[in-house]
């Protein structure tokens, strides 16, 4: 099972910021999805959040706050299968949103199979026909905003694509 941290990092207009990521061989297979991966060594999943977040977007200005979910998932990708405990920090950043952020850290991997990233509004990703993942992004996001961060994480189901 591999330790995964995500970060849902929110600019000043509470718009979340996914990548835009696709099978390395088929273009056509594509999602979005939070920034964020594996803990390395023996760092805390709160670096490797920070880490990830830095290496994917070149974002470091950021608050992190707490854990907002937690998640086992399981799917295939570059032609393996990926168990996954991924937990999901709550950021922001008042860094200038209207700018897609920079990936200067990405792995040889992360180069051949990300193809951008985008601001969404929570509107935005409740109307999207696109797969996003988590799949109930746009209802967490809404609830998020609506409520605040919950009292501890919400264990989220466990998907299995």
């Amino acid at each position: 099972m591999r330790r995964v941290a995500r970060v849902v990092l929110l600019d000043p207009e509470n718009r979340i910021l996914l990548l835009h990521g696709h099978e390395p061989d088929d273009t056509a297979d594509d999602w979005w999805f939070t920034p964020g991966g594996g803990v390395e060594g023996d760092e805390t999943r709160e670096q490797a959040a920070l880490r990830e977040l830095a290496e994917e977007t070149g974002i470091t200005e950021v608050e992190l706050g707490p854990v907002l979910w937690r998640r086992q998932c399981s799917f295939p990708f570059a032609g393996r299968r990926w168990d996954q405990d991924e937990w999901y920090y709550l950021a922001r950043t008042s860094g200038t949103p209207d700018v897609v952020p920079s990936a200067m850290g990405l792995t040889e991997l992360e180069r051949r199979s990300v193809a951008g990233a985008r601001w969404w509004t929570c509107q935005e990703l409740t109307r999207a026909h696109e797969t996003v993942y988590p799949t109930r992004l746009a209802e967490l996001l809404r609830r998020l905003l609506d409520e605040g961060p919950p009292a501890g994480p919400v264990t989220l189901d466990t998907e299995i694509v």
